[in-house]
């Protein structure tokens, strides 16, 4: 699928560094979902680090499956290892609080919701893989923002401060990515899309003190 064609003079990298590269979530997160995270934060602590490595892993399996995507690889590296960098971060804040990493990766309703919305033809899979990408870290964004906004702590105020500034960084990467290989209808179209379905899975979700 052919990207739009601007003419022989466009400056694509102008072009997008001026434009909303993601669109706004569709409804902001229930204030019970705050007062479960704040409630049992060592649970939320496990929950994100599990996040943050499952996030390092899906940006590097798009790496291995569309590898011939060379204009992106270097954008899905970056964050997978920015990605796994957030990981170690949440790790040295539960070693310092005592909290052990999960034994097991719990199954994340959320994303498998997502996934089995995915269209099945290698295109479109490729163009939802990335918008999935893009709403659940605007998600993310939103919820470390809340997180930021209702903890006491500095330190973790700071520190929620910067992974939600990154996680906004990391959903409008995903839309940069998708433009690459398809039209701005197609991919603003769809997105739209996304974020209706976004919205409506995390409304059916359980509240418990994760991130998802």
């Amino acid at each position: 699928m052919a990207t739009t064609n601007h003419g022989s003079n466009f400056d694509r990298s102008t072009y997008l560094s001026n434009m909303k590269l993601n669109l706004d979530i569709k409804s902001k997160s229930k204030p019970e979902w705050i007062e479960a995270v704040l409630a049992d934060f060592p649970s939320f602590l496990q929950d994100h680090a599990d996040c943050e490595r499952k996030a390092s892993a899906m940006a590097m399996s798009m790496v291995a499956k569309y590898p011939d995507r060379t204009e992106i690889l270097p954008d899905l590296i970056d964050t997978g290892i920015e990605e796994l960098e957030h990981f170690k971060m949440v790790y040295d804040i539960m070693a310092s609080k005592n909290v052990p990493l999960a034994h097991s990766i719990k199954e994340d309703l959320y994303i498998k919701r997502m996934i089995k919305l995915c269209h099945s033809g290698r295109e479109e899979r490729f163009l939802d893989r990335l918008l999935i990408g893009s709403v659940v870290e605007t998600r993310g964004a939103e919820r470390f923002k809340v997180v930021a906004e209702n903890l006491e702590d500095p330190a973790l105020k700071k520190f929620y401060k910067m992974l939600w500034v990154s996680e906004a960084k990391h959903g409008h990467i995903y839309v940069k990515m998708a433009l690459n290989y398809f039209t701005e209808d197609q991919v603003y179209t769809r997105l739209a899309w996304w974020v209706d379905q976004e919205s409506e899975i995390l409304d059916s979700c359980e509240i418990r003190p994760a991130l998802h």
